[in-house]
Order: C-alpha cells, then structure tokens, then sequence
C-alpha cells in the first residue's frame, strides 16, 4: 500500500479572493478592450474628415419693418466663417442702429464656437441678436451637405 495519497485542504477564504481578483481581471479586461477598440477612432475621423457645408455665401431675406435685408452667411467647407448684413441703407441704420453690432457680435461668435448653440446675447439687442440667429441658421441649412 504505497499509494501516496496527498490531501489539499483549501480555506474557503482563499477561493473566495480568487474568484474576485479573477472576475475584477476579467473586468478590466473588457474594459480596455471596450475603450480602445479601433472602430471607435475611424468612425471619428471620418465624420469629422467629411465636409460640413458647401463652400460659399448663403444669404436669407431679413424684412425689418418695411425694409428687407439680406443677412449673408460665408461658410467654408468645414466652418462657419462670417455673417453679416447687406444691404444697409441709411434708412436701415438709421430705425436699427443696433443691427450691424449684433451682426458683428454674432459673427465672432459664430467664427469662434462653430455652432449655433449656446450663444450669448447682448443686453440691450437680445432681438436683434435673436433675428439674425435665426436667419443665419436658414441660411447655414441651405449651405449645410445633404448626408446620404
């Protein structure tokens, strides 16, 4: 009877650590695969590789009270580049004195964040501001790529 016979005796405690480290490993390890796949970062710089707008000037029909204005919105093909307002008749300067500095104000906005979003206006011409915001986004549909 020479069989060696070799009991283990395992504490129940010692299971249990392994098991947690296994499953924390196991874990993290889906982690780090879910973050760094390389899917991710093509699809990223694809759609930023793409083109926002068609290049050029877009301009929309302003009427303000008997007089129309047309607010020109110039766009590159990824960024939205100036915004103004043409043609400005003494008659326009003269009843809206605040539109060409709302337009200027909206335009370094524009330039700067590239969004129509969470743009700040003016105490004293929030309509203004307001009216030419809204022409400038008709104006950026126009110019905006049609996405197939």
């Amino acid at each position: 009877m020479s069989s060696k016979t070799k009991i283990v005796v395992l504490r129940m405690k010692e299971i249990i650590y392994t098991a947690i480290f296994a499953g924390l490993g196991l874990l993290l390890i889906a982690l780090l695969f879910i973050m760094f796949r390389p899917g991710k970062e093509a699809a990223e710089t694809a759609a930023q590789a793409s083109p926002v707008y068609v290049p050029g000037v877009y301009s929309v029909p302003l009427t303000l009270g008997g007089q129309e204005v047309n607010v020109e919105v110039c766009v590159d093909a990824d960024r939205i580049t100036s915004v103004s307002c043409t043609p400005l008749s003494e008659a326009v300067e003269t009843m809206y004195p605040l539109l060409e500095p709302a337009a200027a104000d909206l335009s370094a906005q524009l330039a700067g964040a590239q969004s129509l979003e969470n743009l700040t206006w003016p105490e004293g011409s929030q309509y203004t501001s307001r009216a030419l915001a809204a022409a400038a986004k008709q104006a950026l549909q126009k110019a905006a790529v049609l996405q197939d």
